[in-house]
């Protein structure tokens, strides 16, 4: 028989199915019931629910709950500092059957290779990963990365099946202004999907946006922002990462009523907050907690995400879809007990079954060699321009702080929290060497360096000392990238990301174990942000507001423009 014979000879139970799941019951997000059901499974499709089937394989799932796979909405998996078969091994146990990601953090440094990296690694994992078309690479005109990608480069990529469509417009002010570079993206992918990124865009300025084509985003960070984007037609999108938390002020909006408009997305999380908290298992539990119905939690996991991002074959544990399915303790608990992606069981030999393919972007840092007066500040005004870091946001504060100069230089204040940071050009293009100053990380000694840099991936460095703001950024060059603590002319800690000097090639474990390592570091420094380093790499960012930094200056995101040193 074909495989679609076989699929209606084993839903109508004239053979056994390939899988039975027995004994639980099945949440059917259509009518927000319970099914207490056998589900059967044809390779990789459902088959049949509602009725008892026998299998060539049956697994006892008595006292469970059956729910749909859960999707992730937007991610990058650069930032889980992991390669995409180390990230698959970390959230899939935990209920992530689908995940679309932007591949443009690699992109940013390593153009097309870093997409085809992703596109290979697709066709290996055990997750269905969805890897988006990066939009904006460079973010902006206001940075130097390591790589450009115009609309001629994406149609190269375009027919590999893992694509949906075109990942998050982040240049807004382009869309909104018609910029022509702009507008060759958006023609190329009119008619299919396109995602959003407009933090705090309203007003007819939005209505401009979500005219280009746009209709899902991920930057709302109040209920009044959301809700206006949901009453203009676009799916909001919750994220929750490692920095940005908005789960707590948006979930007031997510209702029975509008989930079937609302996913979720983690956007940006480390391998600590997942083993420490979860994923999007982590979500679905604070929101129930936080008030939100079982069945709106569970919708915006799994079937509004994959009607949000046109996946028809999933979404639901029906007939005749993928077989995505996460046996769970509870609805509110939502401790996966038994993932199924595809028809596999994700287990230990699933995951040692699958083929693995070479790193890329090794050897990306090309940095200059930086010295302690490379750090200095001529100016000669007292007033100065400040970034006010924001706690669990990646939107920054805009302050204006009096630092007297002494002896031709801002010196940092710890006393005030007011830290010298540093943005040192490392594609090899320029060697630029920015600086300005910053509020909200509390160290008081020493200094944290990064290749973690959204989204050019150049070098931040942040510190009370000069020399140590020079050791960090100069071991990075050293290490091919990654993350460096250091103190008194000495290293404390550091994590190598040799992959473009964003992603480990260890084990997730081992990597959430340094992190865990470095975090102690950092806060021996006195930092007081609960994740110091990931808070660092977005105030580099110059398409989220107010004040950040790139290699070329201080950058006044709402009048996107750089600031006059």
């Amino acid at each position: 028989m074909s495989e679609l014979e076989r699929r209606i000879a084993q839903a109508k139970g004239d053979e056994p199915a390939d899988l039975v799941l027995r004994g639980g019951q099945v949440f059917d997000l259509m009518t927000g019931t319970m099914i207490a059901s056998d589900v059967a499974i044809c390779g990789d499709r459902i088959v049949g629910i509602a009725a008892e089937y026998q299998g060539q394989r049956v697994i006892d799932v008595t006292g469970l709950i059956l729910v749909p796979g859960f999707i992730d909405t937007h991610l990058h998996v650069e930032s889980s500092l992991v390669t995409p078969f180390e990230f698959d091994r970390c959230v899939t146990p935990r209920g992530v059957t689908t995940a679309i990601c932007d591949p443009h953090e690699i992109a940013n440094v390593i153009g097309l290779e870093g997409i085809r990296y992703f596109q290979r690694a697709s066709e290996h994992l055990l997750m269905d990963l969805r890897v988006q078309l990066s939009s904006c690479v460079p973010a902006t005109d206001m940075e130097t990365s390591g790589a450009r990608i115009e609309a001629d480069d994406l149609q190269q990529v375009m027919a590999h099946p893992s694509g949906i469509g075109l990942a998050e417009f982040m240049n807004y002010p382009g869309v909104i202004h018609r910029d022509p570079a702009a507008m060759a993206k958006l023609r190329l992918f009119e008619g299919g999907h396109i995602d959003g990124h407009c933090p705090q865009l309203r007003g007819t300025d939005l209505n401009a946006y979500i005219a280009a084509g746009i209709r899902t985003e991920h930057e709302a960070t109040t209920a009044e922002e959301a809700t206006e984007k949901l009453r203009k037609g676009m799916r909001v999108l919750i994220r929750e990462g490692s920095v940005s938390k908005d789960l707590e002020a948006l979930q007031p909006v997510l209702t029975d009523i509008t989930a079937p408009y609302m996913c979720l997305c983690t956007d940006d999380r480390n391998p600590l907050d997942i083993a420490d908290q979860g994923h999007l298992d982590y979500m679905i539990r604070r929101l129930i907690q936080k008030g939100t119905s079982p069945l709106a939690a569970y919708r915006a996991a799994s079937l509004s995400a994959a009607e949000a991002f046109g996946l028809k074959d999933r979404g639901l544990i029906a007939p005749g879809l993928r077989a995505d399915i996460v046996a769970v303790d509870s609805l509110e608990g939502c401790h996966a007990q038994l993932v199924i992606v595809g028809g596999r069981v994700a287990d230990a030999d699933a995951f040692a079954a699958r083929q693995d393919i070479a790193p890329v972007g090794r050897a990306s840092v090309r940095a200059p060699q930086v010295a302690a007066d490379d750090f200095r500040s001529s100016g000669n005004r007292s007033e100065t321009d400040v970034i006010g870091i924001l706690e669990g946001k990646i939107i920054t504060e805009h302050l204006r702080e009096e630092i007297q100069p002494q002896d031709g230089d801002k010196r940092p204040d710890p006393e005030r929290d007011l830290m010298r940071i540093a943005v040192i050009e490392r594609h090899g293009k320029n060697g630029n060497i920015a600086t300005g100053f910053i509020k909200g990380f509390g160290i008081r000694h020493g200094a944290i360096a990064s290749t973690v840099c959204h989204d050019h991936h150049n070098i931040a460095v942040v510190g009370a000392d000069y020399d140590d703001m020079a050791l960090a950024a100069n071991r990075l060059s050293q290490i091919e990238g990654g993350f460096v603590v250091a103190r008194d002319g000495k290293i404390l800690a550091e994590l190598a990301l040799p992959v473009a000097g964003l992603m480990s090639l260890e084990p997730f474990e081992d990597v959430r174990d340094r992190l865990a390592l470095m975090r102690e570091a950092a806060y021996s420094l006195g930092v007081t942000l609960e994740e110091p380093f990931l808070q660092l790499t977005f105030t580099a960012l110059p398409v989220i507001p107010a004040l950040k930094i790139t290699d070329r200056g201080m950058v006044d995101v709402v009048k996107f423009e750089i600031i006059p040193g």
